[in-house]
């Protein structure tokens, strides 16, 4: 017999209270996977379902979620959580996080539903052919599910399947289909938290571009900051769609990791003003966290009006060609002196708005 409960909204939100002026943290899909989990297991083992849940995170919060859905029939029970990623732009932001627990023949087996995706290809920490469900948030779905089962005197005997409906289509506008996750989304956290607009995420993925491009054998890899510099540069080299690193601004968080992790060859394109960025030192290129020294620009391009530019680009309208030239060479100074020490090739190119190859420095 199956039943369809309609749960009333919680009593208090998922999220928790702090001062207006700061932006709102929100929750992983792995913790919202969790905390539906544990609503699962507690109907399919206990009572039925709760207004809300409690789980811990890794480092020892304790948010509570309220249910969004809850079904359950003869063995099974599902239980939806909506992620609230607070004031993080996040693309899951609204989805539903479904979780459908019942018996397996023996542990805990984890299962990709509709909108979750699949694994690809190596280099990943998730093997080919597995859910794409992290580690961390398999460990801690696994702790609850050891915890529900020690309260109800049952073994953790449980397949989890986890559902995303429109994942498939949410996934397009994320990095999966390059990384070769295919169908759909992964369900992530390292900490169950998602804090707003943070640099960790963003970093932490370019790190898994590189370790796909590496377990493939690449030797070339690419990092742009925008989709123009990035198809200008694909289309230059030929380079596959994993090769191309999401680099955006944070050229330091691809560089340091490369250093590490090191590929025979790494491009970095990107316009005129974030590439002049990098030739004066700056490694995050992020408008609000380094600005173009106009004097030491008219000083390179031997342009002084170039000092009284408002802009990058506004330089390169003054001082023409040689000051892309110059500003690629540079940069690609900088980057050698900063981040050789792998014995990577390195090469720079540099982009106008229209795609043109405007300055270029390197093999």
């Amino acid at each position: 017999m199956r039943i369809a409960v309609t749960v009333p909204p919680a009593y208090r939100p998922a999220m928790d209270e702090q001062a207006p002026t700061e932006l709102r943290r929100g929750w992983t899909t792995g913790a919202c996977a969790t905390a539906a989990t544990k609503a699962a297991l507690m109907a399919l083992w206990g009572d039925g379902f709760a207004r809300e849940v409690s789980i811990t995170l890794p480092r020892g919060e304790r948010p509570v979620f309220a249910l969004a859905l809850a079904e359950a029939g003869e063995g099974w029970a599902r239980a939806g959580i909506t992620k609230d990623a607070g004031d993080d732009p996040d693309v899951t932001h609204g989805a539903l996080i479904l979780v459908r627990v019942s018996a397996s023949s023996g542990g805990v087996v984890f299962r990709a539903g509709e909108g979750v995706g699949h694994v690809t290809k190596p280099g990943l920490p998730i093997g080919v052919g597995e859910p794409a469900i992290n580690p961390v948030p398999r460990q801690m779905m696994q702790a609850v599910v050891a915890e529900v089962a020690a309260a109800t005197g049952r073994r953790p005997d449980v397949t989890i399947e986890i559902s995303v409906p429109g994942g498939r289509e949410l996934a397009q506008k994320t990095w999966n289909p390059r990384l070769g996750i295919a169908g759909g989304l992964s369900i992530l956290g390292t900490t169950g938290v998602v804090r707003p607009f943070s640099c960790a995420a963003w970093i932490a993925s370019i790190h898994r571009g590189v370790d796909v491009a590496r377990a493939d054998g690449l030797d070339h890899v690419a990092g742009c900051t925008g989709a123009t510099s990035e198809a200008t540069v694909q289309k230059l080299y030929g380079l596959p769609d994993h090769a191309m690193l999401d680099m955006g601004d944070f050229a330091g968080g691809m560089l340091k990791y490369l250093v590490k992790n090191p590929v025979a060859r790494v491009t970095i394109g990107g316009g005129i003003g974030k590439i002049t960025k990098l030739a004066q030192g700056a490694v995050d290129l992020h408008s609000a966290r380094s600005r173009v020294d106009f004097t030491a620009l008219a000083a390179l391009s031997g342009v002084p009006e170039v000092a009284g530019a408002n802009t990058a680009l506004d330089a390169y309208r003054i001082a023409g060609a040689p000051l892309a030239g110059a500003v690629a060479r540079q940069a690609l100074q900088q980057v050698q002196a900063r981040f050789g020490a792998a014995q990577i090739a390195y090469d720079i190119v540099v982009v106008d708005r229209a795609g043109e190859i405007i300055g270029k420095a390197g093999l």
